[in-house]
């Protein structure tokens, strides 16, 4: 018989692997909680909160205590009802043990325990107990105090009663394996970050954050907001010129089944920001809830703007993108049986959920306007204003594209571009002033290098609009040169060159053109960030010279380094002809003279690229065998665009702030 016929026959039961219990985590745990790096390990942390957050929700815990413990250990404690310690008939152990060592098991799959529930992935508090060496569960329930702990997964003992107990909740104490993680810590910022936010969204409820780790980033921080979503919205919008001072709330329940609270205010920014939320899990991609809550907007907005005949007949209604310029608005539903699109819940798709908030928020900001006239004025002001530029915007790209590359005509006549036409090995270089551009282009690799000079600062494009941004010489240069439009019209699959290196000096100038154009690509071709086309080049500071041998250092901290190698090497030349014993007389060559000279080190400070000749440009900054680069990313998105609106916005007061509290992160800044 054929070998492929005798393995055929040799896959039988006794190939097919059956995992007990929580053996599955173990052996995927990506697939529970996303990976094994950072994000998974802080994942681990936020089911046992997500446990303590949904007793808030039903009512019965206004307390919840999370606890960073030394060795990469957590606790959360809340006052809550405390998880049954009976035994569970179907188990044959205490409830508390089947929560804690079964996949699926808990109060939030049935009826009666909990109208709604969050929890990530609906995997609880077992996967965090199969994937840590050691947890600890303490529960207060019917004035007993039990214990009970586990490894891996599985009880090192009987649950315990350990005496009475005053009041009820429940105590989690674990720490994540590390031969399972890549890491073996609890970043505190990330932590605080997700408890101010559920605290928002869970309003009356008082959230502590304690750290006990030797040398805390802060020993204990509390989290308590009466306001809800209304105080989460004056949060996001510090750093914002508001266009009103009242925030437009409403929480109210449609049909005795789903909760709505919605808030939102408009600032003078030129984007929308607004999260949506189902039961306190965020979801990116929105759903059901935020085209029902974006519909109400805009037919709300127009009807009063006709009511009050601020739109004539004559004028167009008001688009959604003209009413949602500037927004910030937090949309939070509780639904007892919510349908999501995808494991990671970043979509809803209850059909009812539409309704819900289209019905209660469309009554809710009509009569908001009424009340509040002069911000009613404020905001149809603000959304009349954006249908203006949008006009304008619309006009000034079909301009651009007219004169650009889509339409067959001439690149931008400063652009010195590259012969090859492949964007996967094609580099666009955005070179700070005519004079470096002028060492790129002759320093460069002419077949896949192209330079764009930039004169000067671009526009500030945080407080423009992108009519504004489109009659800049300098940024309509760069949108024709990389072909792929601009804002919601950008076409990636037009980019013509696959890296886009910012190349400025190494001093405040340089570093100020940088971050504009930075602000440029967040705001404006987010999508060339995400996909990985962005860099940064890392010009030298430092040429030292020792004699013939020449080094280039990128920091003060190198530069000193490269001093002291190159001086070594220059004494043992010396001690090397020192202690030559031949007397025979011979011709002494270059390097045998350099090495009885005395060592004269010459440091050059390159100020700005212009400095360097074209040779040096290539052998330092732009060859890709021997350049250094840094790949702009994005790790967190929310906080990158609240560092961009404080640094780069119109208010002042943040962004002094800012500067204060960092100004000692700030070293060897030539001014």
């Amino acid at each position: 018989m054929p070998k492929k016929r005798l393995a055929e026959h040799d896959y039988g039961a006794n190939k097919i692997t059956v995992l007990e219990g929580l053996e599955a985590v173990r052996k995927r745990p990506g697939m529970y909680i996303g990976n094994t790096a950072e994000a998974g390990y802080h994942h681990m942390l936020w089911e046992v909160i997500d446990n303590a957050i949904d007793e808030a929700m039903a009512g019965f815990c206004k307390r919840i205590i999370v606890t960073l413990l030394p060795d990469g250990m957590a606790s959360v404690e809340d006052d809550g009802r405390g998880i049954p310690t009976e035994i569970h008939k179907q188990t044959g152990v205490s409830a508390l043990e089947t929560v804690m060592t079964r996949l699926h098991a808990g109060g939030k799959f049935g009826q009666g325990a909990y109208k709604v529930s969050g929890g990530l992935h609906g995997v609880g508090v077992s996967v965090v107990n199969a994937l840590s060496t050691t947890l600890i569960a303490e529960v207060q329930y019917r004035d007993k105090l039990y214990r009970q702990e586990y490894t891996i997964g599985k009880p090192t003992s009987k649950i315990k009663m350990l005496g009475k107990a005053k009041g009820s909740g429940t105590k989690v104490t674990f720490k994540p394996d590390t031969s399972i993680f890549s890491v073996n810590e609890f970043h505190w910022q990330t932590v605080a970050d997700r408890l101010r936010q559920l605290a928002y969204l869970t309003k009356g409820v008082l959230i502590t954050l304690a750290d006990e780790r030797p040398q805390p980033h802060v020993s204990r921080y509390c989290f308590y907001f009466e306001g809800g979503i209304s105080s989460y919205v004056r949060y996001l919008n510090a750093s914002k010129e508001s266009k009103h001072e009242s925030v437009c709330y409403v929480e109210k329940q449609w049909e005795n089944s789903i909760m709505v609270e919605v808030a939102l205010q408009y600032t003078a920014d030129f984007k929308e920001l607004v999260y949506a939320f189902t039961n306190n899990i965020l979801n990116p991609e929105g759903g059901m809830h935020l085209v029902g809550f974006r519909t109400a907007l805009t037919r709300a907005l127009n009807l009063y703007a006709r009511a009050k005949n601020i739109l004539k007949e004559k004028d167009e209604n008001l688009t959604g993108d003209d009413v949602r310029e500037g927004l910030t608005a937090v949309i939070s539903i509780k639904v007892p049986e919510p349908q999501f699109e995808g494991q990671t819940k970043s979509k809803l798709g209850n059909v009812e959920a539409r309704t819900a908030v289209d019905s209660i928020f469309s009554e809710s900001l009509t009569v908001f306007l009424e009340e509040h006239p002069r911000d009613a004025d404020a905001i149809i002001g603000k959304c009349i204003l954006a249908s203006r530029a949008r006009l304008a915007a619309r006009s000034a790209r079909e301009n651009v594209l007219r004169k650009g590359v889509l339409e067959g005509l001439t690149l931008p006549g400063k652009l010195a571009d590259c012969a090859s036409r492949n964007p996967a090995e094609s580099e666009l270089f955005l070179v700070e002033g005519d004079s470096a551009g002028g060492s790129a282009k002759m320093g460069r690799n002419r077949h896949s290098q192209a330079i764009l000079p930039l004169k000067g600062k671009i526009l500030n494009v945080e407080k423009a609009r992108l009519d504004k941004i489109l009659g800049f010489q300098e940024i309509k240069s760069l949108v024709i040169a990389l072909g792929t439009n601009i804002g919601d019209q950008l076409d990636i699959d037009q980019l013509r060159y696959h890296k886009i290196i910012i190349m400025t000096d190494a001093d405040v100038d340089g570093s100020h053109i940088r971050t504009l154009l930075l602000t440029l690509f967040y705001r404006y071709f987010i999508e060339l960030i995400t996909r990985g086309h962005l860099y940064i080049a890392q010009p030298p500071l430092y040429r030292v010279q020792l004699g013939k041998s020449a080094r280039y250092a990128f920091s003060s901290v190198e530069l000193q380094d490269t001093q002291r190698e190159l001086l070594a090497v220059a004494e043992h030349k010396r001690s090397v002809k020192n202690s030559a014993t031949d007397p025979i007389n011979h011709e002494i060559d270059d390097d045998e003279q350099e090495a009885n000279v005395a060592p004269k080190i010459n440091v050059q400070r390159f100020k700005g690229l212009g400095e360097m000749n074209p040779d040096q440009l290539w052998e330092t900054t732009m060859n890709p065998e021997s350049r250094i680069m840094k790949q702009v990313t994005i790790e967190d998105a929310k906080r990158a665009d609240e560092v961009f609106d404080i640094l780069m916005g119109s208010v002042v007061e943040p962004r002094k702030r800012f500067i204060q509290v960092h100004a000692k992160s700030a070293k060897n800044i030539d001014i």
